[in-house]
C-alpha cells in the first residue's frame, strides 16, 4: 500500500564523494532554487537527485548502495522520483540503466541542463557564482577548473570529468566577491589539477595570476589550495604565498608514489629526485607551509623494496599532513591492463604502516605548537567543544583545534586567536588568547 510522503514537491540532493561535488551540488541547488524550486540537503523530500562518484571501488560501492536505498524507498512510497547523476553515471549509465532501471532518469557530469529541466528547472547562464551553500558558513570550495588531461595511469576522472578547462579569472573574481558577501572568509580552491590552471585560456600556468586577484575580494581573508600537480608546478605561487597574508601556508599536492619504477608505471612524468627537489625548493623558499599529499599503496607490480622505500621516505620526508590509500582497480584506466597482483589483505597492511608512521610525525610535529599561538577559524560547535583549524589545516581531512566548550564562549564562524596546551597525533587543544 502505498503511504503519503511527508513533503511533496521538495527535491532533496544528496551528495558523494569529494569536494568538487560538493561545489557541483551547491551550483545545483543555487541553479534549482532560482526555478522557484523547494529544494533541500539530504534532508527529506519526495524528489530525490543523487550527486554519486565514481573514483575509487570504495566510492562507487557507497554511491550504489545509495541510489538502491532510494530505489527501495521509492518502490515504499516514501520518495516519488530518484534521479542519479555525477561520476558513476557519467562512467557506468549504460550498466546502471540496465541494473537498477526504477531509476527515473541518469545523466553525466556535464548534463546540468538537462537534469534541470527534468526537474522542472531552465538553467540560468546569469546565475555563474550562484550557489546554495552547503559548507559552513565562513568557508566555501571555488572550483577553478573541470577535467584533467594528465595520463596517470591509475585514475578514471578523465573519463568522467573530460579534459581540462578553467574558468576565467574574472568570472572567478566575480564569484569569490559574491561569496565574501554572503559571509565567506575562507576560499578553498580545488580542481583536479592547479598546476594547469591558464594553460587552455592563457597559454600559460596562470594560478599566480588567480591568486593575486582573489586576495583583492574584501571580506576573504583565507585563500587555500587544493590539488597541485607536482610535475610542471609553478613556484611563482609560491612566491605570492610568501608575498600575500591573505594565502594560506598550505598546499596539498598529491604525490601517489616515491619508487622511480613504480613513478613511470603511475606515468607521473617524475622521478624521485625530481619530487624531493621540488619538496626541499618550497621548503626553502617557505619554511612554515604546510604540505599536505596523498599516496597509492598496492598498485600493480609494487615490491616489497617499493614499498620500504616509499615508508623511509615518508619517514625523511616529515610532510606535516598525508593520507594513504589503497590501490583501485579501475577499468579503462592504463593500469587497468596490469596484473591487480597485490593482495588486499596486503593492500591495507601497507596502507596502515604508512599511516603509523605519519601518525608519529604527526604526533611529534604537533608537540612541538604546544605553548605556541596561532589564529584559527572556529567551524563549528561540536559535543563539549568549539573546533576550529589553524592556516595549517583544511576542513574534514586535516588537524582540528578543540577548545572546550564548558570554560569558553566562542563565536562560529570567526576568528579567535588560540594558545595550544596539549596535543595528540592529529588534534591540538587550546584555550583562547
Amino acid at each position: 500500500m502505498r503511504t503519503k510522503t511527508t513533503k511533496k514537491n521538495v527535491i532533496n540532493v544528496v551528495t558523494l564523494g569529494c569536494s568538487k561535488n560538493v561545489y557541483d551540488s551547491e551550483v545545483l541547488m543555487g541553479q534549482l532554487r532560482a526555478g522557484n524550486k523547494e529544494v533541500v540537503h539530504e534532508e527529506e523530500g519526495n524528489i530525490v537527485v543523487i550527486n554519486t562518484c565514481g573514483f575509487i571501488a570504495n566510492a562507487k560501492e557507497e554511491s550504489v548502495n545509495t541510489i538502491l536505498d532510494f530505489v527501495q524507498r521509492k518502490e515504499a512510497g516514501e520518495v516519488d522520483k530518484v534521479f542519479v547523476t555525477g561520476c558513476l553515471s557519467e562512467r557506468y549509465k549504460p550498466d546502471l540503466e540496465k541494473e537498477i532501471p526504477n531509476v527515473d532518469a541518469y545523466f553525466g557530469t556535464q548534463d546540468l541542463p538537462r537534469l534541470l529541466k527534468a526537474l522542472g528547472a531552465d538553467y540560468k547562464h546569469e546565475l555563474i557564482g550562484e550557489r546554495l551553500m552547503t559548507t559552513p558558513k565562513n568557508y566555501a570550495y571555488l572550483k577553478i577548473a573541470e577535467g584533467c588531461d594528465r595520463p596517470c595511469s591509475f585514475c578514471a576522472i578523465p573519463l568522467m570529468r573530460g579534459n581540462h578547462r578553467s574558468t576565467p579569472i574574472e568570472e572567478l573574481f566575480a564569484e569569490a566577491k559574491a561569496l565574501a558577501a554572503k559571509g565567506v572568509r575562507e576560499l578553498i580552491l580545488i580542481a583536479q589539477d592547479l598546476t594547469y590552471y591558464g594553460l587552455d585560456l592563457y597559454k600559460k600556468r596562470a594560478l599566480a595570476d588567480l591568486l593575486r586577484r582573489l586576495v583583492e575580494v574584501e571580506g576573504i581573508e583565507w585563500i587555500r589550495l587544493h590539488y597541485a600537480f607536482p610535475t610542471g608546478f609553478p613556484m611563482d605561487v609560491i612566491e605570492v604565498m610568501k608575498e600575500e597574508p591573505k594565502i594560506c601556508n598550505y598546499l596539498d599536492i598529491p604525490l601517489q608514489h616515491i619508487s622511480d619504477r613504480i613513478l613511470k608505471s603511475m606515468r607521473r612524468g617524475t622521478t624521485q629526485e625530481k619530487t624531493t627537489r621540488l619538496l626541499q625548493d618550497m621548503r626553502a623558499a617557505l619554511p612554515e607551509m604546510a604540505i599536505r599529499t596523498t599516496l597509492i599503496v598496492g598498485y600493480p607490480g609494487e615490491t616489497e623494496a617499493d614499498f620500504n622505500l616509499l615508508k623511509e621516505w615518508v619517514r625523511e620526508m616529515r610532510f606535516e599532513r598525508l593520507g594513504c590509500f589503497t590501490y583501485s582497480h579501475e577499468e579503462n584506466t592504463h593500469a587497468y591492463l596490469l596484473e591487480d597482483d597485490v593482495p588486499e589483505a596486503e593492500k591495507q597492511r601497507r596502507a596502515a604502516e604508512i599511516m603509523d608512521v605519519q601518525a608519529q610525525i604527526s604526533w611529534e610535529l604537533n608537540q612541538a605548537k604546544v605553548g605556541k599561538t596561532f589564529r584559527c577559524m572556529i567551524d563549528r560547535k561540536e559535543g563539549n567543544f568549539f573546533v576550529g583549524r589553524t592556516e595549517y589545516d583544511s576542513p574534514d581531512v586535516d588537524n582540528e583545534v578543540l577548545v572546550d566548550a564548558s570554560k569558553y564562549y566562542l563565536k562560529t564562524g570567526e576568528f579567535v586567536t588560540v594558545e595550544i596546551i596539549e596535543a595528540a597525533d592529529f588534534d591540538l587543544y587550546g584555550k583562547p588568547v
